[in-house]
């Protein structure tokens, strides 16, 4: 892809927020090669996504940091932008099934996923083949009953250590500690392995098996502190019937999880999706 500068805004609907926004870029000469817009009738919050040819301007992406905070700096909004000539980097937390990071690993190697996996982290071993296999450290941490706070200090320093954009939980099975939700919110992707806000927690198939559900699901989402409510990015489902077992509800649930994860930091990456509060525009 070309290179571009992706600028995300939100604020407080109003008139003229596009015509603030377009006559900024006119003026600096910035082509405009992709646009999205909505408005929240329930909040009454804009929300904007612009892709701009970086090559139309005749400066770097701080300087149009600079430039775009002073011309909407009437607005008080919330912006961001991104240069899609830096290199994103993710770093991807694992427990023992490894469906997940088989997809994402695949997708990178294929080229198909345009990001750097600086490294994954377990608190088990059984991942490090395939993970040394595409030539990404590898750190097992031991989580023991007693004194996770050890082993969750040693994992925010290796996160702090690569500085990724991502941190994605691809089954990691542990919960995050308060502060580190804090710390790595907008940044931290986990993978549900339920339609949510059905079968919160722990054993969902087994929860949606004795409910005799017709349709089960996945949700990515960011992490909060509040456990599997964080605002939610995307969501799949597949079709189950009477005379499936749980194994056959986890086999067929793996296969939209994979999708459903891979998608959800497809757009992350590519600063698609807006948070606001505990919801998300995903453009």
């Amino acid at each position: 892809m070309p290179r571009r500068y992706v600028i995300t805004f939100g604020c407080p609907d109003r008139i003229g927020i596009v015509a603030t926004i377009a006559s900024f870029l006119a003026e600096v000469g910035g082509t405009i090669v992709e646009a999205a817009y909505h408005t929240d009738q329930d909040t009454g919050w804009f929300f904007t996504r612009q892709e701009v040819a970086a090559d139309s301007l005749p400066f770097d992406a701080d300087e149009l940091r600079s430039r775009f905070a002073a011309a909407v700096a009437g607005l008080d909004g919330t912006w961001q932008v991104l240069d899609t000539g830096v290199r994103r980097r993710v770093v991807i937390m694992v427990s023992k099934e490894g469906h997940c990071l088989y997809d994402i690993l695949g997708r990178v190697a294929s080229g198909e996923l345009e990001v750097d996996v600086a490294a994954v982290i377990a608190n088990h071993p059984d991942l490090a083949t395939i993970t040394e296999a595409h030539g990404i450290p590898f750190h097992h941490i031991p989580f023991p009953a007693e004194g996770k706070e050890a082993a969750f200090a040693e994992v925010a320093k290796l996160v702090a250590e690569t500085d990724p954009h991502a941190i994605v939980l691809a089954r990691f099975m542990q919960i995050l500690p308060a502060h580190l939700c804090s710390e790595w919110a907008g940044r931290a992707l986990n993978i549900h392995h339920s339609f949510l806000p059905s079968f919160v927690g722990a054993k969902p198939y087994h929860q949606a098996h004795r409910r005799g559900v017709k349709l089960i699901g996945a949700t990515c989402h960011y992490v909060t502190a509040e456990l599997d409510a964080g605002p939610i990015i995307d969501q799949d489902v597949i079709r189950v019937g009477h005379g499936d077992s749980i194994p056959d509800m986890v086999r067929k649930g793996r296969d939209i999880e994979k999708v459903v994860l891979a998608r959800g930091l497809r757009w992350h990456l590519e600063n698609r999706i807006l948070v606001h509060g505990n919801k998300t525009v995903v453009f």
